[in-house]
């Protein structure tokens, strides 16, 4: 028939020290690295050759995983298009000593086929062998109808507020000023941080974008941020090894007991380095909460663009 069966991943990883963050539980860095290493793994193996990471939908953390505990993460292509596909990624933690299972994330990210030279590429379909296999393949079409229309609608948004020249005004006396939330920080990308063509790794860029977004975000609750999710990620152009990216992270704006923080990555070769012309190749959003020692939640003040 031509098709392939679906083609699934499982990555299991401890949580170590190493990947915890001052609260003992596993930062968000490690975990989006790990995401997108083992979607890769499925959407190269449908494909047959390398894939770099377009898009991930909006993620969702429901669960922490502490230091000890196992992480598994299942991935499995839903559906080929031409020379992009949909990878579905489902994120469990273990406890060794319970053997309890609980959901930590469930997420859906977009993948291209880059074939070697200035050849062209055309994924093959699919192989649907179950129910829930059929599920997820008409799914997968909605949510990439979904996908192109959010991204345009928000443009939309964007066009018209810079027309009408309407900005909300906090007139509250103790509100901060998202001034003092700009975060910059500059990395170097070095082999380690890239596939073997020499991309950089979106979960690494995602990793970097989460450090400078809850620095952002610790300069309003005076606690560590505990990241809730990640929005409207999506790669504009690729960046290379020897690439210096440069993140701008700065709170949008506040919710009671969540804050949403902006950040925007440019990258810049040598030669553009020195000119000062950046490319623009990746902006997403992403929400904190905060807790206290007695496990509360921390109420962040309001802020004043």
């Amino acid at each position: 028939s031509g098709q392939r069966s679906p083609m699934a991943v499982c990555m299991c990883q401890a949580v170590l020290p190493a990947h915890a963050g001052p609260r003992g539980e596993l930062g968000a860095g490690p975990l989006l690295r790990w995401m997108d290493a083992a979607a890769c793994l499925a959407a190269e193996k449908h494909a047959g050759m390398s894939c770099v990471t377009a898009s991930m939908d909006d993620i969702q953390f429901e669960e922490a995983a502490r230091v000890g505990q196992i992480i598994a993460i299942r991935t499995k292509v839903n559906r080929a298009f031409k020379t992009s596909m949909e990878v579905g990624i489902k994120v469990t933690v273990q406890d060794v000593l319970t053997n309890a299972e609980k959901i930590v994330s469930v997420a859906y990210a977009t993948y291209v086929a880059k074939p070697v030279g200035a050849g062209k590429v055309e994924l093959k379909p699919v192989e649907l062998l179950s129910a829930e296999d059929h599920l997820e393949h008409s799914l997968a079409s909605e949510r990439r109808r979904i996908r192109l229309g959010y991204v345009q609608v928000f443009q939309n948004l964007m066009q018209e507020s810079n027309k009408e020249g309407d900005f909300y005004i906090c007139e509250e006396k103790d509100a901060v000023s998202t001034e003092h939330t700009h975060v910059q920080s500059t990395e170097l990308v070095l082999p380690p941080h890239a596939n073997h063509h020499g991309n950089t790794f979106g979960g690494q860029i995602m990793a970097w974008m989460q450090t400078v977004a809850s620095i952002s975000a610790s300069r309003l609750c005076h606690s560590h941020p505990i990241l809730k999710s990640v929005n409207m990620f999506k790669f504009w152009g690729p960046s290379f090894v020897g690439d210096r990216l440069v993140f701008n992270a700065i709170v949008n704006n506040t919710f009671h007991n969540s804050v949403e923080v902006g950040v925007c990555v440019e990258a810049y070769n040598c030669e553009e380095w020195i000119k000062d012309q950046p490319r623009h190749i990746n902006s997403a959003f992403l929400t904190f909460s905060a807790v206290n020692d007695k496990g509360e939640l921390l109420t962040f003040p309001r802020v004043k663009p």
